[in-house]
């Protein structure tokens, strides 16, 4: 097989699949539905509380957005957050930098705790300025960012340079810098989650669940292989949110992101690195193993891709996607292709994922249209998520990222 047309994702193929399936049961306490990081962590955290969850994954775990994205943990606002002050006011943009937060101390813990193996390392992450607009843009970020009392940098040409291994473009003008800002193989920490589950009572099935049916104070979950009787069910699908919520068909929106993966080189890039190469952003990191996994570009494609979910790479944002580090580093060398493919991302249109009760379907809970920033939410997602489908309630924690929310506005449904 050539693998440059390989479907898998870079994560997908270098992540030992150990994890044993069994048959779906005819009951359980709480079936999570979805195989990617928050449903991984919502099915530790019920299996921690005993409650012998049943993880149902219609592919293979980390198949979606997770095993496909770009193995960044950064904490934060999807948008920048000065922007996410402005358009969300103060008190819910810090709440959301807080939860952030609060999620890595999660994972940390996790991943010791769990002996979980999946090169988690916290470099800093860089968004680079590319001219003097985009340096003043990162520069009132940088002072949103200080006066709320989070950590980040405004660094010059001279000290972003000092990071990284060649020459920089002339273009480059500084970057912000978000030291405790982490990297780290998405698709390996999704099986170490559901392995550590599995550990604790949890099961994982393989089925394609087609509908949920609330009944006599139950959940039924009919899948192709069968229907199980739920007390609780928890949707973390993302991008595929609307087949089974309905009513959530124009707020949580499909959209397709695209990525590559080059060939090992010697050490240029420490950190995770952003950038506005075009309108909606590209962003890469160096592995352990020297590999380079970059993607974005989809201001280029037809509709910037929103409402595609198709998970196939095109040939004109692959080609952008390919020049962007000759753009940038004009001395870098030595850069083969390996690997393209894409994935599906979800989108708000306040770019704040949704967590809640599903609407008008008791015992069901959701979370998703993450906007292409759903690492640094999963572990605490997971775990209020699983204590509301486990009590009953959604935790006051969870307030901001609710349906009802004044800043959520449906968008009208694109096919």
């Amino acid at each position: 097989m050539n693998s440059t047309h390989d479907p898998q994702s870079y994560w997908q193929a270098t992540a030992p699949a150990t994890i044993l399936p069994v048959d779906l049961p005819p009951t359980a306490n709480v079936v999570v539905v979805g195989g990617g990081f928050f449903g991984a962590a919502t099915t530790l955290f019920l299996a921690r509380a005993g409650a012998a969850p049943i993880l149902v994954e219609q592919a293979a775990p980390a198949c979606g957005a997770t095993g496909r994205n770009g193995g960044f943990h950064v904490v934060g606002t999807a948008e920048g957050y000065a922007d996410a002050v402005a358009r969300l006011g103060r008190e819910t943009a810090r709440a959301i930098m807080q939860i952030t937060l609060d999620s890595r101390a999660l994972l940390r813990q996790a991943l010791v705790e769990e002996q979980i193996a999946c090169d988690y390392r916290e470099p800093g992450h860089l968004t680079l300025a590319l001219g003097e607009a985009q340096y003043a843009d990162l520069q009132r970020h940088v002072a949103a960012l200080r006066a709320d009392g989070f950590a980040a940098e405004l660094f010059d040409r001279q000290q972003t340079q000092a990071l990284i291994r060649t020459p920089l473009s002339e273009e480059i003008t500084g970057a912000l810098y978000g030291p405790e800002n982490a990297l780290l193989h998405s698709a390996r920490l999704v099986y170490g989650l559901i392995a550590a589950a599995q550990r604790h009572g949890a099961r994982l099935a393989m089925a394609r669940v087609e509908r949920l049916v609330p009944h006599n104070g139950h959940v039924r979950v009919i899948t192709n292989c069968g229907v199980v009787e739920a007390g609780a069910v928890v949707v973390t699908v993302n991008a595929w949110t609307r087949d089974l919520i309905p009513t959530l068909r124009d707020v949580i929106t499909p959209v397709r992101g695209q990525a590559l993966a080059y060939a090992p080189i010697p050490r240029v890039f420490e950190q995770g690195i952003g950038a506005s190469v075009t309108p909606t952003g590209e962003y890469w990191h160096q592995t352990p193993d020297g590999s380079i996994v970059i993607g974005g570009c989809r201001a280029l494609a037809p509709g910037r891709d929103v409402g595609v979910t198709e998970t196939v790479p095109t040939p004109e944002v692959i080609a952008a996607i390919e020049e962007v580090l000759p753009r940038l580093f004009p001395h870098l060398s030595g850069l083969e292709v390996t690997r393209r493919w894409a994935g599906l991302m979800a989108f708000t249109t306040d770019y704040v994922p949704v967590a809640d009760a599903a609407p008008a379907m008791p015992g069901v809970w959701v979370a998703g249209g993450f906007c292409g920033h759903g690492m640094p939410f999963g572990m605490r997602f997971g775990q209020l998520l699983a204590e509301a489908a486990l009590s009953g309630v959604l935790p006051a924690a969870l307030t901001p990222f609710r349906v009802t929310r004044p800043t959520l506005q449906p968008r009208h449904h694109q096919q």
